[in-house]
């Protein structure tokens, strides 16, 4: 460990992406402090305390939203825009022939995403202080002051997104993923010096079975990350004037956990749906409504076993479903037959399709679980460990392992290009 940190810090390129990275995380953390006037920063926090969807957009907002900083929105929207954008590949012939077009085609993309994130961002602010408005916690609700407040926050999330692209360009590692897993550290330090203020004699033991689940946790987290099914491929030998090509056996690895963090996304936003339009009607003067509002607040109530069982069941669903869209298996067997390739006993085509997708439909069905059962870890750490203040996130907990991962992996790679360079020169 120590030897790589030093190998890492000796070369001048890596050290100067390392500063830079630094650079941009000290702005983006100075602005995560700049707060938007107008709005009772007590009672939001109380809020955000009571509400899980709010808890998870902050996660996205690396901890801005909760103290209504001229970022509140953070990558939020930048994220929304690009799964948009991504499943409309799929669905649109353009976008999809625009894809394949390489470097150019995924800068188009990639403008199209920025474009899109502007009214995404808007109409996000609106529902924000709409819901903040219902609970009485910004003040003046004049028109001006609240079409200021949009602006600010549609201009936060385009300097982040651009800070981002930043760090990408010029940094380490996506700028994107490391934006959010700052946010989500810098709360780290506060949240156990919380938890140890609060924590009595009596619940040394929660902490250590914390300590213990959040070992286990990070462990299998960096196992289902990594786990790959490996297909041989085959291709067969052909002449091509005096060469001879071909011969040779390669692997089609298929991820156990294709969709990322993406289920966890669209569950939460689905489950809680019902209690945030509870809220909204709750706070209004008409009596139906209200009652109607009260309703759908009980109807799923966080940390229930309702709640918990069919936010587990819709995270399995949009896994598979997600996983569907990302991955064709008919396409996969045209390339893998267009390369000459087949897979040792199954025929090229249509049969090899069938098998791909046999395949991934039983390993998806782990990664699924694994998913629905991070999802649901923070209601399963209070029942074990007692313990409100600090719990295990599992959005955040797949953010920070999978950046770290990959992060570690970009390093080791140029720390290897650089052993290269020096051995040809």
């Amino acid at each position: 460990m120590i030897q790589a940190i030093k190998d890492i810090v000796s070369v001048k390129e890596i050290r100067s992406k390392l500063l830079i990275t630094a650079l941009i995380f000290a702005i983006y953390r100075f602005l995560a402090h700049v707060p938007v006037p107008g709005v009772d920063l007590a009672r939001l926090q109380d809020f955000f305390s009571q509400n899980q969807l709010l808890g998870l957009l902050d996660i996205f907002s690396g901890g801005t939203l909760a103290n209504f900083s001229v970022l509140a929105l953070g990558l939020g929207p930048y994220i929304n825009a690009s799964i948009i954008l991504q499943l409309l590949t799929v669905a649109i012939p353009s976008l999809e022939e625009l894809s394949k077009e390489g470097e150019s085609g995924q800068e188009q993309i990639n403008q199209y995403t920025r474009f899109l994130t502007v009214p995404l961002s808007v109409v996000q602010s609106i529902g924000v202080i709409a819901i903040l408005k219902s609970q009485a916690i910004i003040h003046d609700q004049q028109p001006l002051q609240l079409a200021t407040m949009i602006i600010t926050m549609m201009a936060g999330t385009m300097l982040v997104m651009w800070l981002g692209e930043l760090l990408s360009q010029y940094g380490i590692g996506n700028g994107i993923s490391l934006i959010i897993f700052a946010g989500i550290v810098a709360s780290l330090p506060v949240t156990l010096l919380k938890t140890v203020a609060t924590t009595t004699s009596t619940q040394f033991s929660s902490m250590v079975i914390f300590a213990v689940l959040a070992v286990i946790v990070v462990a299998a987290v960096v196992a289902v990350n990594e786990a790959v099914r490996k297909v041989p491929i085959h291709y067969a030998k052909r002449i091509q004037g005096p060469r001879l090509y071909g011969g040779q056996t390669n692997y089609l690895p298929l991820k156990l956990n294709n969709a990322g963090m993406i289920p966890i996304i669209f569950a939460i936003s689905l489950v809680l749906l019902p209690s945030l339009i509870g809220r909204a009607l709750t706070a209004t003067p008409n009596p139906i409504l209200a009652t109607l509002g009260s309703h759908l607040t009980n109807l799923l109530q966080p940390n229930s076993l309702v709640y918990n069982l069919v936010y587990f069941l819709l995270v399995v669903g949009f896994t598979y479903f997600y996983t569907a869209i990302v991955f064709d298996p008919d396409k996969i067997a045209d390339q893998i037959k267009k390369n000459g390739g087949f897979v040792p006993g199954i025929r090229p085509g249509g049969p090899t399709a069938k098998y791909l997708s046999h395949i991934i439909t039983r390993i998806t069905l782990g990664g699924a679980l694994f998913l629905g059962a991070i999802a649901v870890l923070p209601s399963i750490a209070q029942i074990f460990t007692d313990l409100t203040t600090l719990t295990i996130g599992g959005a955040g907990i797949l953010i920070v392992v999978s950046v770290v991962l990959e992060t570690t992996k970009q390093l080791e790679s140029q720390l290897v290009m650089r052993s290269y360079d020096s051995f040809i020169n």
